[in-house]
C-alpha cells in the first residue's frame, strides 16, 4: 500500500494531494526547453515555452502516441514533430495543421486534450501538482525568504522505492553509525568510534514528525535536543540549512532533489543570488562500479538500494531507535484513509495566508538568519568544512564551487579532492 505510487493507487493518490518539486529552473534556457520525466509512474514531458510559460503534459501525442520529448515548443505550447499537432500548457490541442486546412469548421482540436499538470517556478525549483483541482496552496517555507545565502539545487536518480528514502528522514540514530562511524573506517580501519545516542524522541506536528537526539558530546539544552530536525510529509527531510525531497519516478525509482543554503559570511553581505545552479549528482564511482560513499547524502543513497529495490518490510527486526519509522507509516496509512473519506492528507495547506509564510521547527535558527563572520567560520569545527568543498553530495561542479567560494568571500579557493571522505 505504501510503495505503489502509480495512478490508481492509494498512496498515489496521497502523493498527488502536495506539490512536490521536479525540477531545477536553471536546468532550462534558450538551448534547453524540453526534458523527458517520469513522475509517479507517467510518462511526462516537461518543458519551457517560447513565451517563458512551463508546461508538463503527457509524453505520447494524443494523435498516434509520437514522443512529444522530441517535439518542439511554440510561442504558446508545444508542437509533435510526427504531424505538427499543437498543445497548450493545460493540454488542449490548439492546433491540427491538416484538419484546420480542409476542415476547419469541424473544430476537430477543440475536442482533443491529452493529460497536463499545472507547473510552477518557486525558490529555484519546477514544482507540479498531479491531483484533483482545486489544487492546494503552494508553501513558501520560511527558508526560502532567507537573504544573505548561496543557495543550489541538486538531483539524483536513485534505484529504489520513495519509502525506504523517506524512513531515513525520521531515523536518528543512523547519523551516528552512517555518518560518522563509517567515514572514520573508511580512513582509518582502527579509528576511535564516534559519540554515542543517549536518548531519540519522537514527535508529531503540523506538517510532519520531529526527531530529537541527545549524543553524549552535547548538552541536553542542546537544539538537537530542544528542536530537533523535522520528517515533512509526505516525502520530505528538512535540517534547517537544506531540504531534501524524495520524488517518486516509479515504484521502483526515486529523484533524489536537495535544496541547500549556505549562510554567507557577514563580511560578505549584502549578497543577493541572481540564479540558483541546479546540477545532476553521481551516485556511482566510474572507475570502480561501485557506489559514492564519501559525502553525507551519498552514504544515505547506499542504504537505500542496500535494502533492495522495495524493502521487504516482512523481514524486518524494528528496534527501540524505529518508532518514528512506526509513526511515519502509521500517519501515512491515515492520509490514505483520509483521501479515500474525500479529506485532505496531513500536511495540505488551503489558506493563502498561512501558505505565504510558513515557519518550520529550525535547530540554530539565529545562526542562519543572523550569520557569523568569516573568521567564526573559520575557528569553528563543522562550519570550516564548508569553505573546503561541498559536504553534501559528491560530483559539484567547479562553476558551482567557484561561484560559492565567490559568494562566500573566499573567492580562488580550490576545492578538495571529492574522492576523500568527508568525516563529521
Amino acid at each position: 500500500m505504501l510503495t505503489r505510487v502509480g495512478p490508481g493507487t492509494r498512496m498515489g493518490a496521497v502523493l498527488r494531494r502536495h506539490w512536490t518539486p521536479i525540477a531545477g529552473a536553471t536546468e532550462f534556457d534558450d538551448k534547453t526547453r524540453i526534458k523527458a520525466i517520469r513522475l509517479m509512474g507517467e510518462d511526462l514531458v516537461l518543458y519551457r515555452d517560447l513565451s517563458g510559460q512551463y508546461g508538463l503534459v503527457q509524453r505520447a501525442c494524443a494523435h498516434r502516441r509520437a514522443d512529444l520529448s522530441y517535439g518542439f515548443v511554440e510561442k504558446c505550447g508545444l508542437r509533435c514533430n510526427y504531424h505538427g499537432w499543437a498543445y497548450n500548457e493545460t493540454g488542449q490541442c490548439v492546433e491540427m495543421p491538416y484538419e484546420d486546412t480542409v476542415a476547419a469548421r469541424a473544430k476537430y482540436k477543440d475536442k482533443v486534450r491529452i493529460t497536463a499538470y499545472p507547473v510552477r517556478e518557486h525558490a529555484g525549483m519546477l514544482w507540479t501538482y498531479m491531483g484533483p483541482l482545486p489544487a492546494p496552496e503552494l508553501p513558501n517555507w520560511e527558508p526560502f525568504t532567507w537573504a544573505n545565502g548561496f543557495t543550489q539545487i541538486i538531483i539524483s536518480e536513485i534505484p529504489c522505492n520513495w519509502l525506504q528514502c523517506q524512513e531515513n528522514s525520521i531515523d536518528p540514530v543512523h547519523f551516528e553509525w552512517m555518518h560518522t562511524n563509517w567515514s572514520r573506517r573508511q580512513t582509518d580501519a582502527m579509528a576511535e568510534l564516534g559519540p554515542k545516542h543517549l536518548q531519540v524522541a519522537f514527535d508529531e506536528f503540523e506538517y510532519g514528525l520531529i526527531y530529537r537526539r541527545q549524543r553524549e558530546d552535547l548538552p541536553e539544552d542542546h537544539s538537537m535536543w530542544t528542536v530537533g530536525r523535522v520528517c515533512l510529509l509526505p516525502n520530505c527531510f528538512f535540517l534547517g540549512d537544506h531540504f531534501e525531497w524524495r520524488v517518486p519516478i516509479d515504484d521502483e525509482n526515486t529523484l533524489s532533489i536537495s535544496w541547500v543554503y549556505t549562510r554567507v559570511p557577514n563580511d560578505a553581505e549584502p549578497y543577493v543570488q541572481e540564479t540558483i545552479p541546479t546540477w545532476h549528482g553521481p551516485i556511482k564511482d566510474p572507475e570502480t562500479g561501485r557506489w559514492i560513499s564519501t559525502h553525507v547524502i551519498n552514504q544515505d543513497f547506499i542504504a537505500w538500494v542496500g535494502q533492495g529495490v522495495v524493502a521487504d518490510r516482512t523481514k524486518e527486526k524494528l528496534g527501540l531507535s524505529d518508532r518514528g519509522i512506526q509513526m511515519l507509516r502509521k500517519q501515512l496509512m491515515t492520509d490514505m484513509d483520509a483521501v479515500e473519506n474525500g479529506e485532505d492528507p496531513k500536511g495540505v495547506i488551503r489558506d493563502p495566508e498561512v501558505a505565504a509564510f510558513v515557519s518550520l521547527p529550525i535547530a540554530e535558527r539565529d545562526l542562519l538568519i543572523e550569520g557569523v563572520s568569516l573568521d567564526t567560520y573559520r575557528a569553528h569545527p563543522v562550519m570550516s568544512k564548508h569553505l573546503e568543498r561541498f559536504m553534501f553530495q559528491a560530483g559539484q561542479p567547479a562553476q558551482v564551487w567557484d561561484a560559492y567560494c565567490d559568494a562566500m568571500g573566499i573567492g580562488g579557493v580550490k576545492a578538495i579532492d571529492d574522492r576523500i571522505v568527508i568525516e563529521i
